[in-house]
């Protein structure tokens, strides 16, 4: 009640931080509501010393309460590191916080980000810079967390001293060439792919598994996917968007005023709606883009589980830093056409997540319009389902590595067509 009666523009940091630590809260106490204590105990440690790479589902893993627990941690954490950096709380903290806990669903876990969390702090000491400059980088390279469970796999006939310390090593270092490669990486794509950390992180998981694969070792890329949990998920997702939308609502004077301007926005990087149009639109938006995301999944006889809620929360939390439903519907219809003349079926499970992840590319539909939003979604649909080959299943952001190519092949030929050039380009 407190946040409905007194919402000021003046306190947005301080509310923004408060839904978000609500949003975190919602899924620890829905983990408690689906499981007991004990089974979210043990789910917790089989989510830890088991290998995660894509697609390993904590649900079917673990339990649906230790799936649960686990992102509500996770993203518990990457909430309270910003708010100790003291890092503003704008559309890209919602953005960066929403992807944790979704991935915390199916890949990500306390034990196997920290390595990598190192990894940046050390880079920003090593550049004389404030940690905060690179927070946004730590916490989006944990996509290749994976790797440090994989490397204790890899180690564990190994003298103990040396099977402790080379995880944590290969994380610390992966983390420590992370910042330069991003920033190249951003260069490359001109801001068009909004998982601009994942299409860096592939190039980084390449040569790391080259390397490995050199020394003998095999990864294997497994489908952990549960099934049959729909209502009782659907439920919980429906509750928390329409509870965004009322709270935007309400916060904006009980009205769904600036909804229509926020979507005019081509969603190119930065588009940080909640510093551009204000957090209460931005929660409206988030609502409708996180609603859309989930009917699609029902409509296409898709499961919700953790890979599809973690794509369904990245859609939600870039709702406030991109997406909207006017550039995301086009890269969706992409992939929906594809599935029309291609050898899969929408609700298979890794087409079900490139058509969620899909929609990194919405600023290519918002910038240069729907044909070109189609086009990028058929080529995106085909593309990410061959390169998770390339650094076996160790890239949680497989989706941001096949956006960044789609890139570096849709965006010049965009601009040589298009007369005149983009004046915005």
């Amino acid at each position: 009640m407190y946040l409905t009666l007194h919402y000021r523009k003046e306190r947005q940091n301080d509310f923004v931080f408060t839904l978000l630590i609500l949003m975190a809260c919602s899924m620890l106490v829905f983990a408690c509501v689906v499981s007991n204590p004990r089974e979210i105990l043990q789910g917790m440690v089989r989510i830890i010393v088991e290998p995660d790479g894509l697609i390993t589902d904590y649900i079917q893993l673990a339990s649906m309460g230790g799936a649960f627990f686990n992102a509500g941690v996770v993203m518990l954490l990457a909430i309270l590191l910003l708010r100790v950096l003291k890092v503003p709380f704008t559309g890209m903290s919602v953005a960066c916080c929403f992807l944790m806990g979704g991935f915390a669903l199916f890949g990500k876990n306390p034990v196997n980000t920290l390595p990598i969390l190192i990894g940046v702090f050390l880079y920003s000491k090593y550049q004389r810079q404030p940690y905060a400059r690179y927070v946004y980088v730590a916490l989006f390279g944990t996509t290749l967390s994976p790797v440090v469970t994989e490397m204790g796999l890899i180690s564990q006939d190994w003298p103990a001293a040396i099977r402790l310390v080379f995880p944590v090593f290969i994380g610390v270092l992966i983390g420590f060439i992370l910042p330069p490669i991003s920033a190249f990486t951003l260069r490359v794509h001109q801001g068009y792919n909004l998982y601009n950390v994942g299409f860096a992180a592939g190039f980084v998981g390449v040569v790391l598994v080259s390397i490995l694969r050199s020394f003998g070792n095999t990864f294997e890329i497994r489908t952990l996917w549960s099934t049959g949990n729909n209502l009782i998920l659907s439920i919980y997702l429906y509750a928390i968007c329409l509870a965004m939308v009322g709270t935007g609502f309400w916060l904006n004077g009980r009205s769904f005023r600036g909804i229509i301007h926020l979507t005019r926005h081509s969603g190119r990087s930065v588009a940080d709606f909640v510093v551009m149009d204000g957090l209460p639109v931005t929660l409206i938006n988030m609502g409708i883009v996180g609603a859309f995301a989930v009917t699609y999944v029902l409509v296409v006889g898709g499961d919700l589980n953790g890979p599809t809620i973690g794509g369904v929360m990245t859609i939600m939390g870039f709702g406030a830093f991109g997406k909207h439903i006017r550039n995301i519907i086009w890269i969706v219809l992409g992939v929906v056409i594809s599935s029309y003349c291609m050898i899969w079926q929408l609700n298979d499970p890794s087409v079900l997540l490139a058509a969620l992840f899909s929609t990194g590319l919405a600023p290519i539909a918002g910038q240069f319009g729907p044909v070109w939003g189609i086009i990028a979604g058929i080529i995106h649909s085909s593309v990410v389902l061959n390169v998770g080959t390339l650094y076996g299943g160790l890239n949680l952001y497989n989706n941001g590595f096949a956006a960044g190519m789609v890139c570096i092949v849709l965006l010049p030929l965009i601009q040589g067509l298009k007369r005149g050039g983009d004046k915005d380009a």
